[in-house]
């Protein structure tokens, strides 16, 4: 990935870094509340106007800026519900604030595991295999000629050697987008989306690329995370016409750049789409967590996605014959 997301209301920190969130400091947040102009983050936005979303605390005060009374029945007198809005903020408000590993584990895991797999190939790159030969993938291994399905997988793991660009680039790309989203799905959702967006780049891959020809990096996942992110935003009521920028940009260069596997690109783009789709319509996306009901049906929907793309790789598997392995 050549760039990262920009906040879409407004640029980032004077120092080039991403805004914050208020009430969960370790939290990237690229919308602001439409009325504080205050950072938000997914599970601080609620539906705003047609200005854009609000945070927690100004959808508390009827869409008033935080830290102002609009009347005493608004503010702090029962609702109809019998509950005061400024006693429904204060239940809003995080018991205990995550920052660093605690906010995100599994985008800092799955950081640390790739750099260490980078190491690993370098230590190795004398050595027939190394560990980049025993990771990467290509059709060939999903086919009647092999069958190491578990390379749709473990090739989002290993990088180019020739350079550590690539790998500096998708682990950014990683660790800007993985800071908002985990958060907002949740560690399990998030690793769904990620695993799930490395194997359908691989299966778009194996139904338009060379079967010889072995693929490699994080791009599928991390393409599958910029599709999560538009949705994610664009459900929550956040503007979103930084992130389509974003994505349009990363795919003209994949088609234009030599030496870049576009299919893994699409692939993955596609797959993310469909995994935030089913969060989507099980009710995951929304402000605030998800019930126990919707993770259920969030969970089922995976299944799917996941059989769906076993299905794919079979009917790709069984297109390629003999005459393109010797060829």
């Amino acid at each position: 990935m050549s760039s990262t997301p920009s906040d879409p209301h407004g640029p980032d920190t004077a120092h080039g870094t991403p805004p914050v969130c208020p009430r969960h400091p370790g939290r990237a947040a690229y919308v602001h509340c439409s009325s504080c102009r205050r950072p938000a983050c997914l599970d601080c936005q609620r539906p705003g106007p047609a200005a854009g979303p609000l945070c927690v605390d100004c959808a508390a005060q009827g869409g008033a800026p935080a830290g102002t009374t609009t009347s005493p029945a608004a503010v702090g007198s029962p609702g109809p519900g019998g509950v005061g809005m400024a006693g429904a903020a204060g239940r809003g408000a995080p018991a205990r604030r995550r920052t660093g590993l605690a906010a995100a584990p599994v985008t800092w895991t799955l950081i640390a595991v790739t750099v260490a797999a980078y190491v690993a190939q370098w230590t190795t790159r004398d050595t027939v295999p190394g560990v980049t030969e025993a990771l990467w993938y290509a059709g060939l291994y999903t086919s009647p000629f092999g069958l190491e399905p578990w390379r749709m997988a473990t090739y989002a793991l290993v990088h180019d050697l020739s350079g550590p660009t690539h790998l500096i680039l998708n682990m950014l790309a990683l660790w800007v987008i993985g800071r908002v989203l985990e958060p907002a799905l949740g560690w399990w959702r998030f690793a769904a989306l990620y695993v799930l967006s490395a194997v359908g780049g691989a299966v778009f891959a194996l139904w338009v690329s060379d079967p010889l020809q072995p693929v490699v990096g994080a791009s599928g996942a991390v393409y599958g995370m910029f599709a999560a992110l538009f949705l994610v935003t664009r459900v929550r009521g956040g503007q979103v016409r930084s992130i389509a920028v974003l994505i349009g940009l990363n795919l003209v260069i994949s088609f234009l750049l030599p030496g870049i596997s576009w299919q893994v690109h699409v692939g993955g783009l596609i797959t993310g789409a469909v995994v935030a789709l089913v969060y989507s319509l099980a009710g995951g996306l929304r402000p605030g967590r998800a019930s126990a009901p919707s993770a259920g049906a969030q969970a089922a929907g995976l299944v799917l996605v996941a059989a769906l793309l076993a299905v794919l790789t079979v009917l790709g598997a069984d297109r390629i014959g003999l005459d393109a392995v010797l060829r």
